[in-house]
């Protein structure tokens, strides 16, 4: 079977994104995404969580019987989610603590088990990988561009504390956009996640509204049907 490497990429980055379209994992979305570190954290755990738990399934999907599979889709993801909770533990321990209960809800997160049971169940490893990675990736996206709204609205920042993330020498890496900044509280509270994401979720929609204008502008009229009429002496 061959692998449609730019169908897979744009379902994941654009046409199915998780997030925007399918509407998936958006608790820990809308929970973690107060600033870029948190969010750029919680994307990247559940992304090596879909990689690690599609190359597994869709390896094994052979063996797995049907009516087992859901309970072994969850073992096997919850391997991976502990994994990650492990390591996190071990070199950033600070961040495994603010994003707390979330990590180990990767496990029940309807993205990751929805590719394992629609598309990793059905396709081969290479175009599980690619699923696995575009959708992570697609993820992540939407995490980090809603972290980086809230926290520039909530605290008048960007990048602040990566080096919960990527140690001592990313401190420097915060922008300071505002000086004296009193802060939007607004944004950093769940009412302020719920917007931010569905302003992401509008622009999305008018994005996809005018490429489909612009589509069908283009797209030459086909010929006109001749009419016969029957002329009777």
């Amino acid at each position: 079977m061959s692998v449609d490497v730019k169908k897979i990429t744009l379902d994941g980055l654009w046409t199915n994104n998780p997030a925007l379209v399918q509407l998936l994992g958006l608790c820990p979305l809308l929970a973690v995404t107060g600033s870029v570190v948190n969010a750029l954290g919680l994307g990247l755990a559940s992304t090596i969580v879909l990689l690690g738990s599609n190359l597994t399934i869709s390896a094994f999907r052979k063996f797995v019987p049907g009516s087992v599979r859901l309970p072994i889709f969850v073992m096997i993801i919850a391997s991976f989610v502990t994994a990650i909770e492990l390591l996190m533990q071990a070199f950033t321990f600070e961040l495994y603590q603010i994003l707390g209960i979330f990590i180990p809800l990767i496990v029940t997160n309807c993205a990751i088990m929805g590719r394992a049971d629609a598309f990793a169940s059905k396709n081969p490893v290479s175009a599980s990988l690619l699923d696995g990675l575009m959708m992570g990736v697609g993820f992540s996206a939407v995490l980090i561009l809603l972290g980086g709204m809230r926290e520039v609205l909530g605290s008048g920042t960007l990048f602040a504390d990566m080096q919960l993330l990527f140690g001592p020498a990313a401190e420097s890496w915060k922008i300071v956009l505002i000086d004296d900044y009193s802060g939007f509280l607004f944004a950093v509270l769940p009412p302020g996640a719920f917007v931010g994401m569905g302003l992401l979720i509008a622009l999305k929609n008018i994005i996809d509204g005018r490429l489909e204008e612009r589509r069908k502008r283009q797209t030459p009229a086909g010929p006109t049907e001749t009419q016969r009429v029957r002329v009777t002496g």
